[in-house]
């Protein structure tokens, strides 16, 4: 495989890890080249950022797909607010959890076993008793997956 295919395998790889399409996924990508510090830190601190993804981080949701879907049907709330956008971005500070309707679902009632085991990662704060949490700080070059090369992504767009 080339290099050129190897940085469309990586892209592809974030892509499908986090659930966004290629005009999104770009977006995201010229929004981390804005800001200063590395593009690729930037774009993988973007994508941790969705509001499904802290869901999945923070251990709500057993997948990333399964998060999104808690937040579209309405069972995320941010800041006490149901919002219902999986690509809404969640910032240092605010309050996510499952809605008053969400924590009385029979699923709630499962999660709260569940995710005593769960980690979390250092810039989340989760109380697992009230299924909440709050972004404690931005994630960090550290908190990325490692099986990710956000620099190869750097270089397939910087084509």
């Amino acid at each position: 495989v080339s290099d050129r295919g190897l940085q469309i395998i990586e892209k592809q790889k974030v892509r499908f890890a986090y659930g966004v399409m290629e005009k999104q996924f770009r977006r995201y990508y010229l929004h981390a080249v804005a800001r200063p510090g590395p593009t690729g830190d930037e774009l993988m601190r973007e994508l941790e950022q969705r509001l499904d993804n802290v869901v999945y981080r923070m251990g709500l949701g057993s997948t990333r797909a399964q998060a999104r879907q808690l937040v579209t049907h309405g069972h995320v709330a941010v800041n006490g607010q149901k919002l219902d956008i999986p690509s809404a971005r969640v910032r240092v500070g605010w309050q996510v959890g499952l809605t008053p309707r969400g924590a009385r679902t029979e699923y709630a009632k499962i999660l709260k076993e569940e995710i005593r085991g769960r980690d979390v990662p250092g810039w989340l704060e989760v109380d697992r008793e009230q299924l909440t949490g709050r972004v404690a700080a931005e994630p960090g070059p550290g908190d990325i997956d490692p099986q990710f090369n956000p620099s190869a992504i750097v270089e397939y767009y910087s084509r």
